[in-house]
Order: C-alpha cells, then structure tokens, then sequence
C-alpha cells in the first residue's frame, strides 16, 4: 500500500480548509449549546459548510485533490455533523436515534474503506448518496437551530428523514464496497 501522508499531498489550500472547519467545531459548539447564540452558530456552520465547497472546487479546478484529501475532508465533515447532533440531542430527544445510525453507518463505512482501499489500493471519493445524505443533514440541522421553537412533530419528521437518508446512503456504500472486496482487482 503505498504513502498517502506526503508532504505535498497534505500541504494543499483544500487540507487547510479541511482544518479550518475542525477547528470552527469547538466554537460552534459553544455559540450553541453555552452562549445559546443560535444565529450565529448557524453562521458559522454556513462558513464550515462553504468552505467544504471551495475546498472541493479548488482540489478539483487546480489539481490539488490528493488521497488525504480524500480521507480528511469527511473526517473533518463528519466530526462536525457529529457535534452538531449531540448539540440538538439536548433539545431533541430523537435524535439520539440518528446519532446511533450515524455512528453505526460511519464504523462500517470506515471499516469496509479501510478493506476496500488496501485491496485496490485507491481512496474512494464520496458518492453521489452520501453527498445527498450530507445536504438533508445539514438542512435539518440549520433548520432545527434556525428555527428552536419548532412544533416538535416537524421537528421529529425532520430528524426521521434523515435516518432515512442515512440509512439508504450507508446501504449504497455497503453495496458497493461488497462489490469491490468480491472482485478480482
């Protein structure tokens, strides 16, 4: 297998994004749940967001895409999509149903991209139902803190879409890594 933590590979403008948006976690998890400043954590998860964007666009329009990259730009997505749902568990008890299938659906799919990237000796890109899933998470997300006095049925309906989602995106991943471990390659 060979070194995908080259110097070159994760010096790159779109890696620094990725760590910028690390490091924007703690504070709006403090914005959030301490200041109880939900505007602007809101905010600032609209900045995470579009810096996850430009990361993208600039790996790909410059040639800067690298196998880290790959692999710290959902880490970097996932960890905030993580806090932002134990947040909202506070207030919404639900919740804790979408944090099981989360967690559940990212130990596989990170077990299963560990097997399938030492078979082919490639890192996978995120797939067009997972880029889904992301959307309607964040939309749930932003429309949960944007919105804090939500009839909790909406809310409740908001959360169940998303398990949907997850559930759906995480059986894709699974179908395909399958089909990548059973193949010849």
């Amino acid at each position: 297998m060979r070194n995908i933590f080259k110097k070159e590979e994760i010096l790159t403008i779109p890696n620094l994004l990725s760590l910028v948006r690390l490091l924007m976690i703690p504070l709006i998890i403090w914005l959030y749940a301490v200041k109880q400043e939900y505007g602007l954590a809101l905010l600032m998860l609209f900045i995470s967001w579009v810096t996850d964007v430009v990361d993208g666009f600039i790996a790909r329009r410059f040639n800067m895409g690298s196998d880290f990259g790959k692999i710290f730009d959902p880490i970097a997505d996932k960890l905030t999509q993580a806090a932002m749902l134990f947040c909202l568990a506070i207030k919404y008890k639900r919740m804790k149903y979408l944090i099981g299938i989360f967690a559940v659906k990212e130990i596989v799919m990170s077990v299963m991209g560990l097997f399938a990237m030492h078979k082919t000796d490639e890192v996978r890109s995120a797939e067009w139902a997972g880029k889904i899933n992301t959307g309607l998470m964040y939309l749930t997300i932003g429309l949960l803190i944007i919105m804090p006095n939500m009839d909790i049925r909406y809310a409740n309906g908001l959360i169940s879409i998303c398990c949907f989602s997850m559930i759906v995106s995480g059986g894709h991943y699974v179908k395909n890594y399958l089909e990548t471990l059973k193949s010849d390659k």
